[in-house]
């Protein structure tokens, strides 16, 4: 299996900053730097680091029967979730649970990836598989003490590659899952600010 190498792309107008591959769709084309280690003092992120934040595309969720909701992008991304029938939903589509452990899984392999890519270490298999456990008395609201969200995440990571060690293969591993913005989300609190609007 071969990896693409990475493309890091700036737009300076919406000062955001994306990830592609040269063999892929550019989305920015302002600038395109090709071959950029990201510990590099070349990344234009370093020499501006101002303009390397930036707010995230939104997400808007509709319900539309049941427990049964779409979610929608601005770049006309479609999604639909609905919960199991334990919990009051139909199992038509799958759980925000599951989503997360998706999101978390392909996040973990992306930075594990790029990570390979920027050191030059060529992967013959690269698999992530995330699994959680969880308390459905923290979701219905039985027992305030009991956490809504997992309470526990698991991890799984198999890779190899025709010529770096275990060892080399352990330390992009560690970068990766470090640098995962999913992964970091799950891990750290973060500010949430809630908006309600009614009628």
């Amino acid at each position: 299996m071969s990896y693409p190498r990475f493309t890091r792309c700036r737009d300076l107008s919406r000062k955001n900053v994306a990830v592609c591959s040269q063999s892929g769709r550019r989305s920015h084309e302002d600038r395109c730097d090709s071959g950029i280690d990201p510990e590099s003092n070349q990344l234009p992120e370093r020499e501006h680091p101002s303009e390397a934040r930036y707010t995230d595309s939104v997400a808007t969720a509709t319900l539309n029967d049941g427990l049964r909701v779409k979610v929608e992008g601005a770049g006309g991304e479609q999604i639909a979730t609905d919960m199991p029938p334990s919990v009051g939903g139909n199992g038509s589509a799958p759980s925000p649970g599951w989503l997360f452990r998706a999101a978390l899984a392909s996040c973990d392999a992306t930075l594990i990836a790029m990570r390979a890519a920027a050191q030059g270490i060529q992967l013959s298999r690269l698999e992530v598989a995330v699994d959680s456990e969880s308390d459905d008395r923290g979701i219905l609201g039985i027992d305030e003490a009991v956490p809504a969200g997992p309470l526990r995440i698991r991890v799984r990571v198999r890779l190899a590659s025709p010529h770096a060690s275990d060892a080399e293969l352990r330390k992009i591993v560690d970068w990766g899952e470090r640098h995962c913005p999913v992964s970091d989300a799950a891990r750290r609190p973060t500010e949430t600010i809630m908006d309600v609007e009614t009628g």
